[in-house]
Parts: C-alpha cells; structure tokens; sequence
C-alpha cells in the first residue's frame, strides 16, 4: 500500500465537504461484521530483527524441493533451468512497463517479438499477441472476440474444460448480453446452431485426456462457428498443433515454459489466431522492421490503444501483457530447443503412465477413463475419501492429487494425479508407497 500524504485535517475536511461524519461511514460494511477492536500487531522492527523474522515464518511452507507435488490441474510443476534468473535479471529488460518508445526499449520488444514467434511454432497458428494476463482470461477474450466476429450470440463450452476458466468465461459473459452454455461433446447437436458464436474445447482435457476433436471442429466450422482450444504447450512437443484440425483460436497457460508454481501465480496466457483475425483480437503484436540505416530492430506493430478510451465499444479489456513472465518463457524455450521440449514432454508422458500402472496394482485404486489416452494427468478412483487421502499425504511427505468431487458431483471419489519429468523414481516410489499405507490402514478401521 502506498503513502497517503492526507492528515487528520485534510480528512475531516474531506468529510465535512461531502456531508459525512466519518470514514467509517463512506464503508458500506454491516454493523455485526465490522471489527470494532485493533488487531493484535506486534509493534515495528528493524530490518534485521524483521529479516529474521520473515525467514522463521517462511521456513514453515512446505516447499516442493521437501515434498514431491503429483498436483497439476492447470499449473504444473516443470523444470527451470538457471539460465533463465541469469537472462531475465539484466539490466536490457529492464526497460518501461509498456514499450511504447521502441529506441528505449528494443531488449524487452525483441524478447515479446520472440515469445510470438514461439507460441505460433507451437500452435501452427498465424499470428500470437504479445502474452495474456492467464489462460482463463485468454479463453474468456476468444469468446468475446467470437461473438464479435461472428455477429452471434451463444458461446459453448465443453464440461471437459478447467472447471476455474469455465468460471472466468460465465463471468465474462455475464455482463453482456451473450448465452452461455455448458455442454458435453456428445450433446452438441442438442444446441440451437444457427446461434452459435464458438465452440470451446481443451486438449488435453482438464482429466488429461488427449483427444480427437477432428469431429468437433467439422462440427463447429459446418454451423459457421469459430472452435477455441485451450492447450498444453509442453504437450505440443508431440500432439499434432491445433492447426492441423483447423482450429481458429488458440489459448493456453504458459506458466509450465520457464515459471514457478509459486501459489497458484502470477500466470502468463498466449494466444494465437488465424491472420484473417489480426484486427478483431486483445492485446498487442510485437513485430520486425528496419531503421532508416537499414538495421533490424523492432516496434509495436499493431496495439490496439482505443481500447482505453472506448470503454463498452472496446473489443478487448485487455490492453497490457505479462512481459517478464513471457520473457521467462522465451528464454525458457530457447535454452531447450524443439528437441529438449520433446524430450520434457516425453518424459512426463512416461513417468505419467508408470505412475499409474503402479497406483491401480493397490487394492480398490482404478483408472476413472481406463480406455482413454492421455498426457501427463490421469484420474483415479480411490476406495477412501480424496480429501482426507490427500491431509493423509501430507502427512507422510507427499503433495497428492486434486481431489475432483468440488468440481464435479459424479466424481466424489476421484482425484486427478499430475506426473511431470521432475518428479524422481524415488518421488514416484514414495507416492506409491503412501497411499499404499493410507488405503490398508483404511482397510483395517
């Protein structure tokens, strides 16, 4: 929180012009739920004393170097080579926070120029913009840039998306005018097509799942709708790009390509389109050209600066992007190369399966979607309560699965494991070995 340079004076002055007896007055607080007492706050400290004390408190979280994380869900837990703290701390990124001046700021315009050429080698898409706040926001931006384009109304989203960007996309379309239905894909037939402005799917799917979704997009370019797809970039290394089934919007978390999980953020989005888009989609696009003595440099090539001003006319309320974090994932993936994400990818599709075959040898532990082909997340179904199997982890060294009841009421007795390649034989071994524990201790209650 900043300085506030008003004084008891200034205060009461401010009051008494607006008619109002007191600060508390202006809160729009309920009497019973205000707190009437101080709370109890130790008094200052030096820097050294807070220093220590700082260090005490931090030294109580569980920290995923001490406990091997089989939590996913949308935030992974992937390797992050050191070179990139190295790269991203210099002083030639360092520059403003919106790059609007391109001679003061050609280290962070070249970063975001790359981090767009990466997400469409990615994708196979056309044009990417310069970074997304997250993912959830991204797919929420598709579907009102769909809407725009298309001139309809109704935007449909698979069950099988994250449970949480399905939230973001309800809130977003909450304020306008829009339709939003919740679907299964086998049921899309059911919907009225001539409204429809999209069609959102994720691949792979919330569950893991890797899917088909030829089918899908035949469906949804057949009804003069546009098909958005969130993805997993690391998984891209070897599923086919979304351009290969003719996608026309593509979102994805990029957090997984050089970020920490930290606590669940900050988050780093990209989107991609076809170039037949350029002018209707959020943000801003970075691009290449060449000063007047022929040297190559670059500027922003399209921002679409109306947004501020034009207010419900905007098409975006997106008008900045999450620079260092997708200056993280540019290093990221050019320290790997395309051979090093193949390998990552490889890697946790392997320790994925082997982490499941293992689990469902315990008794009463089973695969949820035993027919279905995934990545590196997969659904078991557990003889006890996820939830109390996952304090039961803790307890024994392990950060478990998500447990999916909250998400869906049909899945109360399953949890959604993530392996990645960072988690070890032994990481792997522990988890076995645990909820082994966990379910013949349970058996014997």
């Amino acid at each position: 929180m900043g300085y506030v340079s008003n004084t008891d004076i200034d205060r009461k002055e401010m009051l008494a012009a607006i008619g109002t007896g007191s600060f508390s007055e202006l809160l729009p607080i309920p009497e019973d739920v205000r707190l009437h007492e101080l709370l109890d706050v130790p008094k200052s400290l030096d820097e050294n004393s807070l220093y220590r004390y700082l260090s005490k408190l931090s030294a109580r979280n569980i920290s995923m170097d001490d406990y091997p994380c089989f939590l996913g869900a949308g935030i992974y837990d992937h390797f992050r080579p050191a070179v990139i703290g190295a790269l991203a701390s210099r002083g030639e990124f360092c520059t403003a926070y919106t790059p609007y001046q391109p001679e003061m700021s050609q280290g962070m315009l070249q970063a975001i120029y790359e981090f767009q050429t990466f997400v469409c080698a990615l994708t196979g898409m056309d044009l990417s913009n310069a970074s997304m706040y997250d993912a959830a926001t991204g797919l929420a931006e598709a579907a009102l840039m769909s809407v725009s384009i298309t001139g309809r109304s109704t935007v449909v989203v698979l069950k099988n998306v994250h449970p949480h960007y399905r939230q973001v996309n309800q809130t977003y379309l909450n304020t306008t005018e829009d339709n939003y239905i919740e679907i299964d894909a086998e049921n899309l037939n059911d919907v009225d097509s001539s409204t429809v402005a999209c069609v959102i799917c994720q691949n792979p799917d919330f569950f893991g799942r890797v899917e088909d979704l030829a089918a899908i997009s035949e469906y949804t370019h057949r009804i003069g709708a546009m098909l958005v797809v969130s993805v997993d970039p690391v998984s891209l290394a070897l599923l086919k790009p979304p351009s290969d089934y003719d996608a026309d919007i593509v979102v994805g978390e990029g957090q997984s390509l050089g970020n920490a999980p930290a606590f669940g953020g900050p988050l780093l989005g990209f989107f991609a389109c076809k170039k037949k888009y350029v002018r209707s989609f959020p943000g801003r696009i970075v691009g290449a050209t060449q000063d007047l003595q022929g040297r190559r440099g670059y500027t922003m090539t399209l921002r679409t600066r109306e947004q501020d001003i034009r207010r419900e006319k905007a098409t975006s309320n997106i008008c900045t992007n999450q620079s260092l974090l997708a200056l993280c994932t540019t290093i990221h993936l050019s320290a790997l190369g395309k051979h090093g994400l193949r390998q990552v990818a490889a890697a946790s599709l392997l320790n994925a399966h082997n982490t499941a075959d293992a689990l469902c040898k315990i008794p009463g532990v089973s695969m949820k979607f035993p027919d279905q082909r995934y990545f590196k997340e997969f659904v078991l179904k557990l003889p006890i309560s996820p939830e109390k199997t996952s304090k039961l982890l803790v307890e024994l060294g392990v950060i478990g699965g998500l447990p999916l009841g909250k998400y869906y009421t049909d899945m109360s007795d399953c949890m959604l494991f993530c392996v990645t390649e960072t988690r070890s034989e032994e990481d792997i071994q522990l988890l076995v070995d645990s909820m082994r524990t966990i379910v013949d201790k349970e058996a014997r209650i």
